[in-house]
């Protein structure tokens, strides 16, 4: 796969999926701007592998709806001119209904801060830039949550997924004619740091018990995905989403 030329930046970029697709898009020759909030080391550490004119650490906490705007900036600063930005950062926050009132929803807040909030704010800017440049791409990093929910525990998760995928759309649907296109990839339970706390808590066998495949999915089933993408090879799939769950829900 040969992204060579192309400039990309990938939120939530030093662990888990994004680490992996940033990493994957680094490996086939793409220009990468390496997001991160707190995972400073493994962020620089993929501008250790692949070189300083590749990649770029860029810190910022997308909760804080300020650092958004100077993220996109310190991006088009680094890589003078973008063509794909993935929106993958998110938080996976438990928040029972048994919660005192406040509590759930001060976690609610903060995940739909950070899961739906900044990737709108992330969208608008894109977009004004994507127009002026006359074309780009938008990918989000979705979840099967958004299609068949989540469990009690996790509403604001599911419900800012499903916000996530109905942005997507309706950005592929208006925005078409300035060769702008927008997917989701929709992840299921995937082997993360984040799933390892699910796993060790419940147990594997309960996951594997959901999926109609013999092992869980792993970050690097969806790289390559997202990958593809960016060569521009799927451009006349705009506004589609991809389900790679293992076969646990196909919507």
């Amino acid at each position: 796969m040969n992204l060579k030329g192309q400039n990309i930046l990938v939120t939530g970029a030093s662990k888990g999926i994004g680490f992996a697709i940033a990493e994957y898009l680094l490996m086939n020759g793409a220009r990468v701007g390496v997001h991160y909030h707190s995972g400073k080391e493994a962020a620089e550490s993929l501008v250790t592998k692949y070189g300083e004119d590749h990649a770029r650490a860029l810190q910022a906490d997308l909760a804080d709806s300020d650092s958004v705007p100077q993220l996109f900036k310190e991006t088009l600063d680094f890589l003078g001119r973008l063509d794909t930005v993935i929106l993958n950062a998110g938080v996976f926050i438990s928040h029972p209904i048994e919660m005192e009132v406040n509590d759930w929803y001060t976690t609610w807040r903060k995940t739909l801060a950070v899961n739906l909030d900044s990737v709108g704010l992330l969208t608008k800017i894109s977009l004004d830039y994507f127009k002026h440049q006359k074309a780009g791409r938008l990918l989000y990093i979705g979840s099967r949550a958004a299609f068949r929910g989540e469990t009690e525990e996790y509403l604001a998760y599911a419900a800012s997924k499903g916000g996530l995928t109905s942005l997507a759309r309706s950005v592929a649907r208006s925005f078409g004619k300035d060769n702008i296109k927008a997917f989701v990839i929709a992840p299921g339970f995937t082997r993360t740091e984040m799933a390892e706390q699910f796993i060790r808590e419940h147990g594997e066998t309960r996951v594997l018990g959901e999926i109609a495949l013999n092992k869980l999915t792993e970050v690097s089933d969806i790289a390559p995905l997202a990958g593809f993408i960016c060569t521009g090879a799927m451009d006349h799939a705009t506004g589609t989403t991809i389900d790679v769950n293992a076969g646990s829900y196909i919507h």
